[in-house]
Order: structure tokens, then sequence, then C-alpha cells
């Protein structure tokens, strides 16, 4: 019997400051209700604990590590009350180097966390300055090495590329840093500007300088290949690990698994629903006293959807989409629905079949959206 996988995300929305490309749910820690928000989130924690508990856990935000060390610890606490439990195999937190500490490390290592996402983005101080980060690089390293003190051993340094002024020279050398950390993952993923984002704004006006897409194709092309002579082997669009050390929770999302959103603004999926919670963190603690709940939105996912999720999210992993598995989920073949879709991708040398396996050419990889563009029918 196929072992059913489901995951647990927890949103953190405080932050002590705003980075100028983040367009998450967040607001500034000061003045915010902390302590009543932490309350309402154990109520949809506890919520989703009388369904079905979780084999994945992962706290993200905004900046969990934000949370002063009583408030983080209460956090840590009511997951361990409703939602750890022996099946889980993963349990991360993401933090930010400037709000990591010793405290914090040996709570988290107490309540069974696995695996920390720290926020690098670069080890450039004039670049973390520039996209308006908090830190500097050598408070990254010392992150990462405290960690490492504490026993974490599974550990994923997050960076950025296509940055305002950035060249291949300082991305090579914030590579080189990150892998002289010797972290068994690193996460490394392109400036998106999306609205509401203090560089979207700049870009409007024509105050902001990127890179070329031709620059940005040759860095992500430099990232392959320097992460992989490392031994980070080259998993999904932009991650890259260690064998055995490939991001549990969020290949549950590549494969269309099912998740629990917990908190303001949290997406999730769940018995073929996807929903939304409200984004305001004060509309959010409201909400789950007054309703129990926090849900905005719900959309019951047809098989259609499911079809084209399973392959737009799947292609992202290099191992692709395996044909068999597609024909026992949905009653048809691969080809049945997409072989006009495949012919072409094949012809434009784009996508390419292996061992009942359709994935990513090596100029596909580069050439993702349009993939998954393709698989878009309804």
């Amino acid at each position: 019997m196929t072992e059913i996988q489901r995951g647990a995300y927890i949103h953190i929305p405080f932050c002590d400051h705003i980075c100028y490309y983040c367009d998450f749910n967040k607001v500034f820690m000061k003045n915010q209700p902390v302590d009543e928000y932490l309350e309402a989130l154990s109520k949809e924690m506890n919520h989703c604990a009388m369904d079905e508990l979780p084999i994945t856990i992962y706290i993200g935000g905004g900046t969990p590590t934000a949370l002063n060390e009583k408030q983080f610890e209460r956090l840590l606490s009511n997951v361990d009350r409703f939602l750890m439990n022996p099946a889980v195999k993963e349990y991360t937190v993401e933090a930010n180097p400037e709000s990591l500490n010793a405290a914090k490390l040996e709570m988290m290592k107490r309540y069974g966390v696995t695996r920390l996402s720290i926020g690098v983005q670069t080890f450039d101080d004039r670049l973390l300055r520039e996209i308006g980060r908090a830190h500097q690089s050598n408070d990254a390293e010392q992150a990462v090495r405290l960690a490492q003190e504490y026993g974490f051993d599974n550990i994923t340094v997050d960076l950025m590329f296509a940055l305002p002024g950035q060249t291949e020279h300082v991305l090579h050398q914030s590579l080189e840093r990150a892998i002289h950390l010797h972290t068994p993952h690193i996460s490394i993923y392109s400036l998106q500007l999306e609205p509401k984002t203090i560089f979207y704004n700049r870009m409007q006006k024509g105050s902001l300088k990127l890179p070329s897409e031709d620059i940005e194709a040759d860095m992500y092309g430099q990232i392959i290949l320097e992460l992989e002579k490392h031994g980070l082997h080259h998993y999904e669009i932009s991650n890259f690990s260690k064998p055995g050390y490939e991001g549990i929770h969020n290949s549950m999302y590549w494969r269309n698994k099912e998740y629990y959103g917990i908190g303001a603004g949290a997406h999730g999926y769940w018995s073929g629903v996807r929903y939304a919670n409200v984004g305001s963190v004060k509309k959010y603690i409201e909400s789950m006293y007054v309703d129990g709940h926090a849900r905005i939105s719900e959309h019951k996912v047809s098989r259609s959807e499911r079809i084209e999720e399973e392959m737009f999210l799947g292609l992202r992993l290099m191992e692709g989409v395996n044909k068999l598995d597609f024909k026992e989920k949905f009653g048809l073949s691969m080809d049945d629905v997409y072989r006009l879709q495949i012919r072409q991708l094949k012809k434009q040398g784009l996508v390419h079949e292996k061992d009942g396996w359709l994935k990513l050419t090596q100029k596909g990889i580069f050439l993702g959206n349009n993939v998954f563009e393709a698989f878009l029918i309804s």
C-alpha cells in the first residue's frame, strides 16, 4: 500500500525589518499582538491535529526566530503538544542569522527540530545592504557554525542570484563561502519582482538596475556547475543537496501531496481542497476565536486541475514525473492527455523520457516556465 504523506506549514508573519524583495505575508513585529497570535495559532494546530497528524512540519515566515525566547518556546511547545508525533520525518524552522542564538538553538534541539533553513541570500555585504537585509556576511557564517556546534547537521543555506548589481564574480564568491560551510543543502532562487515590494516600486520608477536575462542564465549555469562539482546534486530547479538531504517537506509540494496551512495568510491543501487563511494578523486572531477557523477562500481541485498540477509541479524535480504513477492516479496515460504537448516539447529539446519518467532536459531546466505553461490546458 502506498504511504499517505501529509505535511504541516506554520506561518509566523512577524519581522524586525522588511526586505526589499519580499512579498510574503509579513508585518513589523513592533506593537503587534504576538502572544495573542500564538494562542490563536495553537487553536488552529489543535483543530488540524483532530483530523490527521502530519509527517513533516515546517515553520516559516516572516521570521520565526524574530520571536523572543519566551515566545519562541511557546511556539515550539504548542507544535510539540498538537502536531509532533512518531511519524514525523522532518521538522524544519526558518531562521535569520541576526536573530538565531544559542538559546533558540537549544530550544529547537530539545523540541525535536531536525532541519534549519538559514536565510543568507548572499555573502556580499554591499548586496546585503542593497536588498535590505539586517545581517552581514560574517553573521551568516557565525549562525551556521553555531547551529553546527549545537548538533544540527541538516542545514540549508538559502541564497539568491540576479540581484541588483550582482556580477558572476560576486556570485562565485558567495557560492564558495556557502560551500566552505559544508552544509548538506543549498537553495538558490533568482530575484522575482513582485507587486507591493520596494524593489517592484523601484523597477516601476526605472531606478532598479538588474542583470540582463543572458547574464541571469549564465549565473544559473554557473550555480549548477559549481554546486554539483562539490557533491551537491541538483534535485529540483532551485535546490541542491548531498544524497539523503533533499528537503522532504518541500518535495511534498512538488509531488502534489496534501498539507495543512496554519497561520495568517497561510495556504493549505487538504482533502482535495486548496484554501487560504486571512492575511491580517488581527483578523486571523478574531476569526480563530469567533469562527474557529480563519479560511477566507476554498477551492475544490478538479480532476483536470490535479492532472495539470501533477505535471507542472512534478517537472520541477529533476527526476520528473513517472508515467506509470500518472496512469495509476488518473486512469489515463500521460500520452492520452498530453501527446501533442510532449511531442512538441521533445522536438524543442525541452523534455525527454528515460526509464518511464518524463523529465526536463538540460535546456528545459533553463526554460522551465515555457515547459510548465505547455501543460496548462484547462
